[in-house]
C-alpha cells in the first residue's frame, strides 16, 4: 500500500512559505488593534470586547473551511489552495480600509463602528488564509516528519510576526508622522498595514505556484495504508472506532491547555499597550505621544518575542519527551509575563518578551503535532482541524468577555492582566502531562 513519502526541505518549506505573509497580517491585528480602538477614543475598560469579534470569526470560518476543503477538488488547484487564495484576497482589501477608520470624517461611534466592521473581515479573511497551511500540513506530510514541518511553520510564522511588528516602528524611524490629530491612526500604522498587505499576497502567490496538493485517489490510499493496522490488517480510507476513541481523546486534552495558553496571550494583546506607557511612558491618554510611542515599542516588544520563538523553536525538535518541552516552554512564557509590570526601562522589557516568546514556539507547533497525528489516516482531517481552532477561540472570546471585569477588579491596572496571564501559562503547563501523548492504539 501506498504510503506518504519523505518530503525535501524545499518541499516542507513551500508548503508553509506563504505562512510568513498571513502572520504579518495577523501581527500587524494582534499588535495594533488595542492602539487603534484606543486612538478612536475606546475605553481601556471595553478595549477587551473589540477582541471578541475576531476569534468568534475563527470559530465560525475554520470548521467551515476545513469542512468544505475536504469535499472539494479543483484540479491543479487542490483543495485547501482555493480558500487560501480568496481569504488572502480580501484580507489584503480589509488591511487597507481598518487603519483609516478615523480618517473619513465619522463620529466616534461611526469610526468604531467602521473599524469592528472592517476588523471582523479582516480576520475572517485571515483564518480562511491561515487554516489551509495547518491542513496542508495535516495532508501532504507523513507522521514522522509532522514535528519538523509544523517547526518550519512555526519559523516562518515568528518570521512574519516579526517583520510585522516592527513596522510601525521601521515606518516612524524613516520619517512617516507617527502623530496625527485626535482620533485619527497615524501614518506609520496605515503604511505598515499597506505593506504588510502586498507582502501577503506576494507570499501566497508563491506557495500556489510551487506548491501540488495529493489527489483524491492518492489521499484515499495513504488514508489506507494509515489505517491498515487497525483493521486487522484490511486496507481500509477511514479511522476504526478505536482510532477515533483515542484522536478525540487528545483532541479535547490538548484543548484543555490550549485555553489556558490562548487566554493569556490574548491578555497580552489587550494590555500590554496600555501597561507599558503606563510603566514606562507614564501616561494613560491614548492621545498623547508618549502613548503612541509605547504603541509602536509594543511593536518592538512583539518582534523581541517573534526572535526567542524562532529561536525556541530549533531547540524544541531536541526535547526527547514532548511533553516536559511543552510544559518547561509554558512555565518559561508565565516568569516572562509575570516579570512586565515591575520593569519600567523599555530596553529591560526585551527580557521577558523573550521569555514569553517560548510559549508561543510551543503552542504554535505541538498542540497541532499532537492532534494532526492523532488523526492520520482520517479523510476528515480538515474539518477535525477546522473544530480544533475553537479551542483557541473559545478562550479568546471568553478572556475578552471577562477582560473588563477582571481589569476592574485588579484596581484597573493593566499589568496586572499580564501577571494574570502569567498565572494561565503555569495552569497549562500543569494541565500538559493530562495529555496521553502517544502513538495512538491500533
Amino acid at each position: 500500500m501506498k504510503t506518504k513519502p519523505d518530503l525535501k526541505f524545499n518541499q516542507l518549506w513551500n508548503i508553509s512559505f506563504g505562512f510568513f505573509g498571513v502572520q504579518i497580517a495577523y501581527a500587524l491585528q494582534s499588535a495594533n488593534i488595542s492602539r487603534i480602538f484606543a486612538t478612536l477614543g475606546a475605553d481601556p475598560h471595553n478595549l477587551s470586547y473589540f477582541w471578541i469579534l475576531p476569534p468568534l470569526m475563527g470559530m465560525v470560518v475554520q470548521p467551515l473551511v476545513g469542512y468544505f476543503s475536504d469535499k472539494t477538488w479543483m484540479g491543479r488547484w487542490g483543495r485547501r489552495i482555493p480558500y487560501l487564495l480568496i481569504g488572502a484576497l480580501a484580507a489584503i482589501i480589509v488591511m487597507c480600509l481598518l487603519p483609516n477608520a478615523g480618517s473619513f470624517g465619522l463620529t466616534i461611534a461611526g469610526a468604531m463602528t467602521f473599524g469592528l466592521i472592517a476588523l471582523m473581515f479582516l480576520d475572517t479573511s485571515i483564518n480562511m488564509a491561515m487554516q489551509p497551511f495547518k491542513m496542508m500540513v495535516g495532508d501532504m506530510v507523513n507522521e514522522k516528519q509532522k514535528a519538523k514541518a509544523y517547526s518550519i511553520q512555526s519559523f516562518l510564522c515568528n518570521a512574519g510576526s516579526l517583520v510585522g511588528y516592527i513596522f510601525p516602528f521601521l515606518f516612524t524611524a524613516i520619517g512617516i508622522a507617527n502623530v496625527a490629530p485626535e482620533g485619527v491612526v497615524p501614518d506609520s500604522v496605515k503604511w505598515s498595514f499597506y505593506v504588510g498587505a502586498a507582502i501577503l499576497i506576494l507570499c501566497v502567490i508563491y506557495t500556489i505556484s510551487h506548491v501540488k496538493e495529493y489527489t483524491p485517489q492518492e489521499m484515499a490510499e495513504f488514508n489506507a495504508a494509515a489505517n491498515a493496522e487497525g483493521q486487522n490488517g484490511t486496507a481500509s480510507t477511514e479511522m476504526s472506532a478505536e482510532q477515533k476513541k483515542h484522536a478525540y481523546k487528545v483532541f479535547f486534552e490538548v484543548g484543555l491547555v490550549q485555553f489556558f495558553c490562548w487566554a493569556a496571550f490574548m491578555y497580552m494583546w489587550t494590555y500590554t499597550n496600555g501597561t507599558i506607557a503606563d510603566t514606562v511612558w507614564n501616561t494613560t491618554d491614548a492621545s498623547s505621544e508618549g502613548y503612541q510611542l509605547a504603541g509602536n515599542w509594543v511593536g518592538i516588544l512583539f518582534a523581541v518575542q517573534a526572535i526567542g520563538s524562532v529561536l525556541w523553536a530549533v531547540v524544541l525538535p531536541r526535547f526527547k519527551n514532548i511533553k516536559v518541552a511543552y510544559a518547561l516552554s509554558l512555565v518559561i512564557g508565565g516568569i516572562g509575563f509575570a516579570m512586565v509590570p515591575f520593569i519600567h526601562n523599555q530596553y529591560m522589557l526585551f527580557v521577558p518578551y523573550f521569555l514569553i516568546g517560548f510559549a508561543w514556539a510551543a503552542m504554535l507547533a505541538m498542540p497541532f503535532t499532537m492532534v494532526t497525528n492523532a488523526f492520520e489516516g482520517s479523510s476528515r482531517m480538515g474539518t477535525a482541524l477546522g473544530l480544533f481552532n475553537c479551542t483557541i477561540c473559545i478562550p479568546q472570546i471568553v478572556a475578552a468577555a471577562l477582560g473588563g471585569v477582571l481589569l476592574a477588579a485588579m484596581n484597573s491596572v493593566q499589568g496586572n492582566m499580564l501577571l494574570l496571564a502569567g498565572i494561565f501559562l503555569f495552569v497549562g503547563a500543569i494541565c500538559v502531562f493530562i495529555i496521553e501523548d502517544k502513538k495512538r492504539k491500533n
